[in-house]
């Protein structure tokens, strides 16, 4: 696996601008009365991943990299000209071989065919011959261009605050390529202390940011020190800690008071100082602009997916995100239509008749060639 960022694929070929993301969906936002309902697509396909991977019993880093496999073959490709479900079915399947952790093919198209045949979803034509997973794994492969090495956030995080071992992190993603110093791993110094609870909301968050494009537009690295920015302002406890270490750093700079005190009572009030969380942040080598940017797309799109009506995955962080609404706000929202994964399901099949249709009346009213056989028919 490569072990520095900055030289990998992933940052060289698969980090894009938003100008490439409007173009991938230009052609399917002529088959939505919303270009919302894209957005909602995303929470959607996200949380159908994550169901399956769950169903494989995938870890948690397999179902990134199948998410990140899915969004970079909709960076070539329509939802209205393929079916996104065997996609789904395909990118499991693949990332679970990238990442060491491979599943049967067998075992892929059974819990596929359950998940998507159920009531929630009503897919009853997922295909049950393994032929048909394997024909698209390879043209998965091909339209990601091999590179299946993919980066993510979580062991930056997990560096940042101590918990994984320096020698195994992915050397890069921080520091390198940015700034001349030392990262924040390999001495053991710089390590953020974050309490058990608010690290688990960090990753939780990371998570989430899975349901938007971030990882197609941002290093790693920058996703993983906007989720410990957000932990430290909405994690409750995290949030009352670091208010109170600084009022205490205010009231130890006042001029100091002349009480005599023994020695004994100094010596054993020796405590360990409370780390500067503030200073830590201002200390990384990154833009805060740019933190603060990208947590800003973060809570917005757990605004969006306010109005996304679906069973509440447990690993994420979106119950953090909740806050008391003004009234007027609450009942614009029961208002407006909540979006339900039935919704989305019928909403892509439509997409892709429509498409059919276009295909087989097009505004010229000669049928556009879906093969060579039909293309040689048209040209005798």
């Amino acid at each position: 696996m490569a072990t520095d960022f900055w030289a990998s694929s992933h940052h060289h070929r698969w980090i894009v601008d938003r100008a490439t993301l409007r173009q991938a969906r230009i052609e399917d936002i002529q088959y939505v009365e919303d270009p919302e309902y894209l957005d909602f697509l995303s929470i959607f396909f996200a949380n159908v991943i994550s169901k399956l991977g769950k169903k494989l019993q995938l870890r948690q880093r397999v179902v990134a990299t199948a998410i990140v496999f899915f969004k970079r073959f909709y960076l070539k490709n329509s939802y209205c000209e393929t079916d996104p479900f065997i996609v789904i079915a395909a990118c499991c399947y693949v990332a679970a071989k990238a990442e060491e952790s491979p599943v049967h093919i067998k075992n892929v198209v059974t819990e596929a065919r359950l998940l998507f045949g159920s009531e929630e979803y009503g897919i009853k034509s997922f295909p049950s011959d393994n032929s048909k997973l394997a024909e698209m794994e390879f043209y998965l492969v091909d339209n990601l261009e091999c590179d299946l090495v993919v980066f993510h956030p979580y062991r930056t995080l997990m560096a940042l605050c101590g918990k994984e071992n320096g020698a195994d992190t992915e050397a890069g993603e921080l520091g390198a390529g940015i700034q001349d110093g030392a990262r924040y791993w390999g001495t053991g110094e710089g390590k953020l202390e974050l309490q058990e609870g608010a690290l688990q909301t960090a990753w939780f968050i990371i998570n989430d940011t899975f349901r938007s494009d971030l990882c197609l537009i941002y290093p790693p690295h920058l996703i993983a020190i906007t989720a410990i920015y957000l932990t430290l302002v909405f994690h409750t406890s995290t949030r009352s800690s670091l208010h109170a270490s600084t009022v205490s750093s205010a009231t130890s700079s006042s001029p100091p008071s002349f009480s005599r005190r023994s020695s004994r009572s100094s010596s054993g009030h020796n405590k360990k100082p409370t780390q500067d969380v503030i200073g830590f942040m201002a200390g990384l080598n990154v833009s805060m602009e740019v933190i603060a940017s990208i947590a800003q797309e973060i809570i917005s799109r757990y605004t969006l997916w306010e109005r996304y009506r679906e069973d509440l995955m447990e690993s994420t962080a979106r119950g953090s995100f909740a806050t008391d609404q003004p009234p007027n706000f609450t009942s614009a929202l029961k208002r407006s239509a909540m979006i339900t994964p039935s919704f989305l399901t019928q909403l892509l099949i439509k997409m892709r008749e429509g498409k059919m249709a276009d295909i087989a009346h097009p505004a010229t009213g000669r049928p556009v060639a879906l093969d060579k056989r039909l293309e040689r028919t048209q040209n005798a």
